[in-house]
This record gives structure tokens, C-alpha cells and sequence, in this order.
């Protein structure tokens, strides 16, 4: 019930809908009951029980007053259209009555229809919001199908097992306080015998209901796996076709999947039963109160009247559905509870790469760029250590050395991927620490080995993330880029869809538009990682000579393997286990005949 409560305090905004949910779900029982109480009147005029009221009570809210109002009302209906005419009039009554019940009943569905969506988009968007907050560290950790299946399968169990519980939870009551208020107009010793007979089904159904919420988020688990491997595959398929792996992936898809399906039985199963149960329990009470109220109409001391004892069991067999509404609506939410765990779990993670709320502005880039005693771990486990560093304005710098050495993790604290857990990292002298990220990062430009496109047109891939950029700049970006000439070979020219991460571009092609990306916005420091090392020759000649284009001028930071493509730059560092071990520019480290001098004998050789 906690978590139901927390993700109720979504929907304050939009309070006046459940206001609305309430009057109407109010107006729409009253209406109900209105049409319940007219059977007495009925089933007297039937039974030929009506007494004639000639004179007109005076008003009162009493039982004995609105009884003789009704009588009074009955007699005068008779009088005028007689017995059968009455009949028709009462039950032309009742059908009106059920139609504004019903209509009332429709108004308050579309308020909260309203209410719960909202709700859920708002519930929706905040997640989306924490997986763009949340840094890289976390979702190179995370899987991805997990966090899929948190936006898509965890949202659907919250909709339709909390969500269309919310109506239940708050509409039932009402129902109930006004039919039991009746219940004890009619008979209040009937009704002292009917609440204490309930509570005995409702402990037993929330008993089934408290032994769903272990079993929902094992299935959540489950189908979290589940839309993990998928993505796994989808996103390897080339690997999986390359290797024949079709049956491996297959097995490991059925296992999942028969997993999944034995939860949701084990589930389905507990959560079928309530509603037969419950049936058969207020089968049971009905049972019970007819016997009871018939010692009352037929025993020696009757204190009932038999049309009232018709009434109330009328009345009574109304109750038991807002109370078995009320038992489904809560095992719904308890059911659903496990999503909302999960969602709050997310939101609940920290986010390690925070702006301070003094944070300086930075428009420009003016002296240099200085890791000083420069120490990250993950998890404790050490990745740099002791890296000192200078980057001046205008020069560039290559890293180079093994996989796993940590050139990459060096270059992503630039942007702020991640913050060091020693030493600091600053631009002209100020801690990247106490600047504006945005303001940081727009002031770099990034290219990597994986050109990350987006299911889009060539003109939104170059102006990603940028506004107020016109045709003209997209299209010098793409000239800087060596990539103009291929994008308008395309069928629609830069308005061209590349399909999913640019799925029907050459590997060269995609690199081009990545580095027209990261030229477009003309930043100051550049993040060379890895980039032309996927490519194939022809491809590689036309990346580098837009790389340096690109890199002219500019601070620039690069990652390579292929050390022919490094031998300009101004200073190389060769680390190796998180330190540097040399440093230098080419000729004078080849000479040295170190650790850089091998790793270019290993590649000549190659």
C-alpha cells in the first residue's frame, strides 16, 4: 500500500479529476440505491400490502415520515392511474433511474480514465528522464532489456493492476457506506448479523492477496530477462547469423521463455481464485442473512416485515459487489506494488555526475586542459592512477597503449562522463567540478569507433542536439566532413532516413555524419576515439583527411590503435594499467626504443 500511496502523489496535479471520479461515482450510487428502494414500494403494491396515506406527512428525516412520504406518494400515484398504471409509472421510474445511474457511472469512468493515464505518462516520463540523468558508469553496468522492460512491462502492470484499481479502491466505499446505511434504516439487527459475518471472506481473500505480490515480481523478473535476451539478440544478430548461433540463442530464448510462463501460471493461478472464492463466500453470507432475517419475518416475535426483508436482501445483494470490487481492486494493487518497487528502485539510484547549484558558467575555451594527479576506480578496482597531464590551446594530443590500458575512461572524464575519485581535471584552471555540464560539453565535440546515429533524416543526425541550425551549416559540417558528395547521392539528400543507428549506410558513410556532427557546432576541444579504426582503407583515407580538417586548430584529444594515424600530433602518451609510462611526440619515443617503440614493430610487422 506504501508504494501505491507514492505513486498517487503523481497525480496532485490533476486532483480535480478524482474529485470529479468521486461526485459522479457518488451521484451515479444514489441513483442506484434510489432505484433499489423503489422495489419496498413496489413489492407492496404488489402484494397488496399498501396502505393508503390520504393526508400529506410533514417532512422529516426519519424512517416512519419518509415511509409514510412514499405511501402518501403511492396513493395518490394509484388514485390517479390506478394499481396497474402505478406499476408501469414505478417502473418507468426504475429504468430512469439506472439511466442517470449509468450516466453518472460513464462521467465518472472518463475521469478517471483522465486521472490514471496522466498519472502513468508523467510516471513514464520520469523514468525517461532518470536513464538520460543517470551516468554512462551505471548504464554500462545496467542491461538494457532490464530498463526496457521497466518503461514498457512495469508501466502496463501499473496501468491495469494499480491504476484501474485506483476507482475501486475509492468508488466501492461509498457504495457501501450509503448501502449499509440503508441496510441499517431497514434492519439493524440484520445488518449487525451481516458485518459480522463478512469480515470472514475478506480475511481469506487477503490472504491470497498479500501471496501475489511475491509471485507479480517474480514474473516482472522474468519477463525483464525475457525482453533482455531479446534485445541481446536483436542487437547481435550479424554475430549470431556468423557463427550459426541460431540454435544456442534459440535455447537460451526458451529457457527464458518457459521460465516467464511458469511464474505468470503460478500468478494467473493465485489471482484467478479470489474472484470464485469470494463468490462462493458471499454466497455463503447471503445464505446465512436469508436464514437469519427469516427467523425474523417468521418467528414468534417477528420484527421485520416481509417486504422490508425482500428490500433488504436486495439491497444486501448490491453490497456484496462493491465489497468483492474492493477485495479485486486491492489485490491489484498489491499485484502491481512490485512494479512500483521497481520504478521507485530506479529513481532511487544516485546520480554520481551532479552539477553543484553554484555552478560557473564557461563560453569558451581560452589556455588549457590539466588532469593533475588524476586517480578513477570502479568499484574500487583501479583504472587510472597518478596521471598528470597538460593539454594547451591548439595542440593535440594522442593516447595510445593496450586495451584496457585506460585511454577511454581517461578521455570520457573530459565531457564529464564520469568524475574522477582523486585528483581533479580543469579547464583554465577551474575544476570541471564546479562548471555547468551543458556549458562543458558544449564547448567538445566527440567522434567515436561506434558511430551512434539515430533512426532519422541525415540533417537531424548532423544538428543532433542543437537548435537554430540552418541548411547552409549542415551542409558546410557535411563538406568539412568529406561527406557532402555521397549524402546527396541519396534518394532525398540530407533529408534522406538512415533507418535504425544508420543501418542502411557504409561504415565509412556513418563515421563521415558522425564527425559532421561533432563539427557542426565548431567546438574547441575534440574526443578522437578510436575513429577510423573500423573502417576499410578507402573509407579510412577519407575519415582521416576529414579528421584533420576537423582537427586544425583545435585542442584535440585522440584515441588510436593504428599509430600511422597519430604520428602529427603534438604530444604522445602510452599508458599502460592506468599510468603513463611515456611520453613524447613520435620520433622521440621511437628512438627511445620503450613500450611505443614495440607497439609500432608489432603493427609494421602485422
Amino acid at each position: 500500500m506504501k508504494n501505491f500511496l507514492r505513486i498517487m502523489r503523481f497525480g496532485r496535479p490533476y486532483a480535480r479529476f478524482a474529485v470529479l471520479n468521486g461526485v459522479f461515482n457518488l451521484l451515479a450510487t444514489v441513483f442506484h440505491l434510489a432505484s433499489m428502494l423503489l422495489f419496498i414500494p413496489f413489492l407492496r403494491l404488489l402484494l397488496g400490502q399498501t396502505r393508503a396515506v390520504h393526508e400529506r406527512p410533514a417532512l422529516a428525516w426519519d424512517k416512519a415520515t419518509l415511509e409514510q412520504g412514499f405511501n402518501w406518494s403511492l396513493t395518490h400515484l394509484i388514485e390517479l392511474h390506478g394499481q396497474v398504471g402505478a406499476l408501469g409509472i414505478i417502473c418507468l421510474t426504475v429504468v430512469a433511474l439506472f439511466l442517470m445511474k449509468n450516466v453518472f457511472r460513464y462521467l465518472a469512468v472518463r475521469a478517471i480514465c483522465t486521472f490514471r493515464n496522466r498519472i502513468i505518462r508523467d510516471v513514464r516520463s520520469r523514468i525517461y528522464d532518470k536513464m538520460l540523468e543517470l551516468p554512462l558508469r551505471y548504464h554500462n553496468d545496467e542491461r538494457k532489456g532490464h530498463l526496457l522492460s521497466l518503461i514498457t512491462n512495469d508501466m502496463q502492470v501499473l496501468e491495469y493492476s494499480v491504476m484501474y484499481s485506483i476507482e475501486m479502491v475509492f468508488r466501492e466505499p461509498i457504495a457501501v457506506l450509503m448501502f449499509l446505511g440503508t441496510m441499517v434504516t431497514l434492519s439493524p439487527q440484520l445488518t449487525l448479523y451481516s458485518l459480522l459475518l463478512l469480515p470472514v471472506s475478506g480475511l481469506l481473500i487477503g490472504r491470497i492477496s498479500r501471496s501475489l505480490k511475491k509471485r507479480s515480481t517474480r514474473v516482472q523478473e522474468k519477463s525483464a530477462d525475457l525482453l533482455a535476451r531479446v534485445e541481446e539478440t536483436l542487437t547481435g544478430m550479424r554475430v549470431v547469423k556468423a557463427f550459426n548461433g541460431e540454435e544456442a540463442m534459440k535455447r537460451r530464448f526458451e529457457r527464458e521463455n518457459e521460465l516467464l510462463m511458469r511464474s505468470s501460471i503460478s500468478m494467473l493461478n493465485r489471482q484467478d481464485i479470489a474472484s470464485p472464492l469470494s463468490e462462493t463466500l458471499g454466497t455463503a453470507v447471503m445464505a446465512a442473512i436469508a436464514f437469519l432475517g427469516g427467523t425474523l419475518v417468521l418467528g414468534p416475535n417477528a420484527s421485520l416485515s416481509g417486504d422490508s426483508f425482500l428490500g433488504f436482501i436486495i439491497i444486501f445483494s448490491q453490497l456484496l459487489t462493491p465489497i468483492k470490487g474492493f477485495s479485486q481492486g486491492y489485490s491489484g494493487i498489491v499485484r502491481g506494488s512490485s512494479s512500483a518497487q521497481r520504478v521507485f528502485d530506479l529513481l532511487a539510484v544516485p546520480n554520481t555526475v551532479t552539477e553543484k547549484p553554484d555552478a560557473k558558467p564557461i563560453a569558451a575555451f581560452n589556455d588549457r586542459v590539466e588532469f593533475k594527479d588524476v586517480a578513477f576506480a570502479y568499484d574500487d578496482k583501479p583504472v587510472l592512477q597518478g596521471i598528470n597531464l597538460a593539454v594547451p590551446k591548439g595542440k593535440s594530443v594522442a593516447l595510445v597503449g593496450t586495451s584496457g590500458g585506460g585511454k577511454t575512461t581517461l578521455a570520457g572524464l573530459l565531457p564529464r562522463f564520469f568524475d574522477v575519485t582523486g585528483g581533479s581535471v580543469s579547464i583554465d584552471g577551474t575544476d570541471l567540478r564546479d562548471l555547468r555540464i551543458k556549458d562543458l560539453r558544449g564547448l567538445m565535440g566527440i567522434v567515436t569507433q561506434d558511430s551512434l546515429l539515430f533512426n532519422d533524416t541525415v540533417a537531424a543526425n548532423i544538428a543532433f542536439g542543437r537548435t537554430g541550425i540552418g541548411e547552409a551549416g549542415i551542409q558546410r559540417a557535411a563538406e568539412i566532413a568529406n561527406a557532402h558528395e555521397f549524402i546527396q547521392r541519396l534518394p532525398n539528400g540530407y533529408n534522406t532516413s538512415i533507418g535504425d543507428a544508420g543501418n542502411r549506410l557504409s561504415g565509412g558513410q556513418k563515421q563521415r555524419i558522425a564527425i559532421a556532427r561533432a563539427v557542426l557546432g565548431d567546438p574547441s576541444i575534440l574526443i578522437l576515439d578510436e575513429a577510423t579504426s573500423a573502417l576499410d582503407t578507402e573509407s579510412e583515407k577519407l575519415v582521416q583527411d576529414a579528421l584533420f580538417k576537423l582537427m586544425k586548430a583545435r585542442t584535440s584529444l585522440v584515441i588510436a590503435h593504428r599509430l600511422s594515424t597519430i604520428q602529427h600530433c603534438d604530444e604522445i602518451i602510452v599508458l599502460d594499467h592506468g599510468r603513463i609510462i611515456e611520453r613524447g611526440t613520435h620520433a622521440g619515443l621511437f628512438a627511445a626504443n620503450g613500450q611505443y617503440r614495440k607497439l609500432c614493430d608489432l603493427q609494421a610487422f602485422a
